[in-house]
């Protein structure tokens, strides 16, 4: 089916989530794309490889046809709705994201977006899209993690944003990327760890504000829920709902590498959101790991499904993302 006909499809019945007490579940998604680079060097980034003359020949029509996978795998994961927040990783900037919400498939389905200007090396980066139906921006900032100061390179800086949403909670949202596992994996794990406690720390001036304030961390930890990383720097603080889900019985995680399933994408909750006496809240078994059939291939040499990714080194596969999305749904209603 053609990107702009499914997207009709489903804005017909998409128009009926407008609020009805509560009956649909504001919908948090996280999802790294993988490299969603522009076709233009930029000068001060490590960039070239993602140029139609770089090792990816990457060229406009493959630039396009990403976006178009990527709306298809939003609209998707929506189901009956759209997600109402949806994070991402490995977006080069602005372009690519203006791109994505006004000129692709998803241009439609109305969403903005905020973003990070980190000091990557690549020039990767972090966002937010939201509906502004259902979440109502009233601040967002970008965080440094003092990489450099510690002997690190500069890596991806932690987005947040905060808004209101239709119970009227106010809702504080932390994106990040923690640094890759390359390289030597003690050094890897300190720049890892202190990006971690960066975002913790970020959490834990919000909480001196509000005591019992509502806030949800998305990202790539690079990092499974047994990593020291996670155990250290999060657990203490946030919770993650226990996992529902995938929507292949194959997949066990959001990454497979060598034949081997990990969850390194999360979405975390303070505690306060995990009662469900409030107006706004979640729970376990709310979380789930997408991955629809067209997400997935057949993996040769170690059986089973992997990641439909777009590229395998340099060989370009045409997929998605070489991670599958996670969500988190939240129950509201209405304030008194």
């Amino acid at each position: 089916m053609k990107p702009l006909v499914w997207l009709s499809a489903l804005l017909c019945g998409w128009s009926a989530w407008l609020p009805v007490k509560g009956q649909q579940p504001f919908r948090v998604m996280f999802y790294n794309v993988e490299n969603l680079f522009d076709c233009r060097h930029d000068s001060l980034k490590e960039d070239r490889e993602f140029l139609p003359g770089g090792e990816k020949k990457w060229t406009p029509s493959r630039y396009w046809r990403k976006l178009d996978a990527l709306s298809k795998v939003v609209a998707a994961v929506g189901e009956e709705r759209l997600p109402d927040l949806v994070g991402l990783c490995e977006v080069e900037n602005d372009s690519v994201l203006f791109d994505l919400t006004r000129r692709s498939s998803l241009r439609a389905l109305g969403y903005r977006y905020v973003a990070t200007h980190s000091p990557d090396v690549r020039g990767i980066d972090v966002a937010l899209l939201y509906q502004p139906g259902s979440f109502r921006l009233l601040e967002s900032r970008e965080i440094t993690v003092p990489s450099v100061d510690a002997g690190f390179r500069p890596t991806r800086n932690v987005l947040y944003v905060k808004g209101r949403v239709l119970s009227g909670d106010t809702l504080h949202v932390l994106v990040c990327h923690l640094p890759s596992r390359l390289g030597a994996t003690r050094v890897s794990r300190r720049h890892r760890m202190l990006a971690a406690r960066t975002v913790s720390a970020v959490a834990d001036s919000i909480r001196t504000v509000v005591g019992d304030a509502r806030i949800v961390v998305m990202g790539d930890f690079n990092a499974g829920s047994e990593d020291e990383v996670f155990l250290e720097a999060f657990i203490p603080y946030f919770h993650e709902p226990e996992l529902a889900f995938s929507r292949q019985s194959e997949v066990k995680g959001s990454y497979r590498y060598r034949g081997i399933w990990e969850t390194i994408d999360h979405i975390l909750v303070s505690p306060v959101l995990m009662d469900n006496s409030r107006p706004f809240h979640t729970s376990d078994g709310c979380r789930a790991i997408v991955a629809f059939p067209f997400m997935c291939e057949r993996e040769k040499t170690y059986g089973g499904v992997r990641p439909f990714r777009t590229y395998q080194g340099p060989l370009y596969k045409g997929g998605y993302s070489d991670h599958f999305p996670v969500t988190l749904d939240f129950e509201w209603r209405f304030p008194e």
